[in-house]
């Protein structure tokens, strides 16, 4: 017996394939375009798309209730960010929306395991329904690893029993990036009952392992790891198709691997390969696009416009299973953009299930905000004082966190500093090296771990961020104690974000109220806003301008990105996977 439901679906396939046979007129008709078939690689000429109920129904000579004429624009499939993390871009998945479809974006794959580190589930369930406030199909991935390590505080534990019940959610398409690839390899009891959960769901894992390589890389795909973003190199990412997996060619604000990846992408291989951004900032995304730019890079570095558009909308809609988009054809939605040409990508209109939402670099839909209050004021710092800030040391032979300039990862460096009559760290204006603090602000700990940084180039007073991947506890650097302690402070009052301080005084600053870690405000205010602090900090406290201030500092946590990064709990070398003293024991390349 037919439910009320299923009549109503009866009725809409019915309705769908009664267009498609030419005998009603679709709701939709979009003529005069050339249609890239991705399926075949080529151009359908002279045929119109028709759309009913926000699904096409046939590519063919059709009449509509509306009809569109595109005056010869290709019409492309909507792209698909086969991996992002929304609080990377400062902003609430509502704005992610309203800057990401003008560029022809439809769909993305994030995942929240940002937020979920500061808020645990409650930050889940905030992204999931603070997405439902744009046109733009926000699909997640449970985050696996919260926190990334056992080597810091973080502000939730998520363990295999909790990933239970939201793993079954429609949403959820499976495991966000399987950081923790030591417990993966070493088949930790843990880690094997996490990945359990999305194999007898049938669900996907994302990879995350970057620098594996042998049996190590094998033992960590076996376990049926789908796909990974972190090569950097072509070895890397042969090795890695070799073995199965997609690989998803990641251009962002911080990591920019494309160019050097393409040059491993041949007909043969680049159906297993996707386009993804991972982070992208609005300042990024206002002055370069989305995945518009990712395609305008494949066709500067000698790609197929055609196989450049599989990679943003086909493959990945093959990779994690979304059998209803990525290609414009006969039953799938008809997520549908409109370009110029194919080699700018401007998108003209952007259709989402047959609604145009975008046009000419315009989102038309309205954007509904979510209420912040469950992912708000997250800072428990306890004891916290000046103090907890002098750097005693046994030895003035020190390890310190070398910033490479481009990218996250850091290097292991030594060098010789200078020391008081107390044995304390005294910074010197001709070394470039200073010190950096992680402050825990998640279970009133009281830790507050310090090292030594070279290469960030600050020339006076501090800087204090809140954004400190994965855990977000505080992260401060400075010439001197008092402006650090000043940043740290004022930081915690306006509930997370950024702050410059220099002659304790307050330069700049930016709150950010979603968990410390996201604005409330718009792309344009949160760009705007960076680009000020970005000037200050060149300008006012002498920053390199080799480096980018503030996501420089926000990985100097990550402390599963080689080759050294600071938790709250210590300096810790990723390579050797164990904490390390800040004294040397030999004096290397100074």
């Amino acid at each position: 017996m037919l439910t009320m439901e299923s009549a109503m679906e009866k009725d809409l396939l019915k309705k769908r394939i009664d267009v498609a046979a030419g005998r009603i007129p679709a709701d939709l008709v979009i003529k005069n375009c050339k249609i890239v078939d991705v399926y075949n690689s080529s151009i359908i000429e002279d045929k119109s798309i028709a759309v009913s109920d926000g699904f096409i129904a046939g590519i063919g000579e059709y009449e509509g209730i509306h009809v569109i004429d595109a005056e010869g624009q290709y019409a492309v499939p909507g792209f698909i960010d086969g991996h992002i993390h929304i609080e990377s871009s400062y902003v609430t998945p509502e704005e992610i929306g309203r800057l990401l479809v003008p560029h022809g974006t439809t769909t993305i794959i994030a995942d929240p395991h940002e937020i979920v580190n500061v808020c645990g589930m409650n930050g889940l369930n905030y992204m999931l329904e603070a997405s439902k406030g744009t046109v733009l199909d926000i699909l997640y991935m449970l985050p696996s690893c919260v926190p990334a390590t056992p080597f810091e505080n973080a502000g939730a534990e998520i363990d295999a029993v909790s990933m239970m019940v939201p793993i079954k959610n429609p949403r959820i398409l499976g495991l966000g990036e399987f950081m923790n690839y030591p417990g993966v390899v070493g088949a930790d009891d843990e880690v094997l009952m996490k990945l359990l959960v999305a194999i007898n769901e049938g669900k996907i894992i994302d990879g995350h392992s970057p620098g594996l390589k042998g049996n190590d890389l094998n033992a960590y795909i076996s376990c049926g790891i789908h796909t990974d973003h972190e090569c950097s190199t072509v070895e890397e990412m042969l090795e890695r198709l070799s073995r199965g997996i997609y690989i998803l060619l990641r251009e962002g604000s911080a990591c920019h691997d494309l160019r050097t990846l393409l040059k491993a992408v041949t007909p043969a291989n680049s159906r297993r390969c996707l386009l993804c951004s991972d982070d992208r900032q609005p300042e990024t995304i206002l002055s370069l696009g989305h995945l518009d730019h990712h395609l305008r890079i494949c066709v500067e570095e000698g790609i197929h416009p055609i196989i450049a558009i599989q990679m943003a909308s086909l493959n990945a809609a093959e990779c994690y299973g979304l059998r209803d988009r990525g290609a414009i054809a006969p039953g799938l939605r008809a997520d549908i953009v409109l370009l110029d040409n194919l080699q700018d990508f401007n998108a003209r209109r952007v259709f989402i299930k047959g609604k145009e939402v975008a046009r000419d670099g315009r989102y038309l839909s309205e954007v509904r905000r979510y209420d912040i209050s469950t992912v708000q004021g997250s800072f428990n710092v306890k004891d916290f004082s000046v103090e907890k800030l002098k750097l005693k040391l046994r030895s003035n032979y020190v390890n310190v966190i070398d910033i490479l300039p481009g990218g996250v990862v850091t290097a292991k460096g030594t060098a010789e500093i200078m020391l008081n009559s107390e044995n304390e760290f005294v910074w010197q204006p001709d070394q470039d090296i200073v010190k950096v603090a992680v402050v825990e602000r998640h279970k009133g700990t009281g830790n507050v771990a310090l090292a030594l940084l070279r290469g960030y180039g600050i020339r006076s007073g501090a800087v204090a961020v809140s954004i400190a991947h994965d855990s977000h506890n505080i992260i401060a650097v400075g010439t001197n104690d008092e402006d650090m302690a000043l940043a740290v402070e004022h930081l915690v009052k306006q509930g997370g974000g950024i702050v410059l301080i220099k002659d304790k005084k307050i330069v700049n600053f930016m709150p950010m109220v979603v968990g410390g870690i996201m604005s409330d405000q718009s792309g344009e205010w949160v760009s705007d806003k960076l680009a000020q602090i970005h000037k200050d900090a060149y300008e006012q406290l002498g920053i390199s301008k080799d480096v980018e201030p503030v996501m420089t500092l926000c990985f100097m946590s990550l402390a599963v990105i080689p080759e050294i990064k600071l938790t709250d709990m210590g300096l810790f070398d990723v390579t050797q996977n164990k904490f390390i003293p800040i004294e040397a024991k030999l004096l290397i390349g100074v």
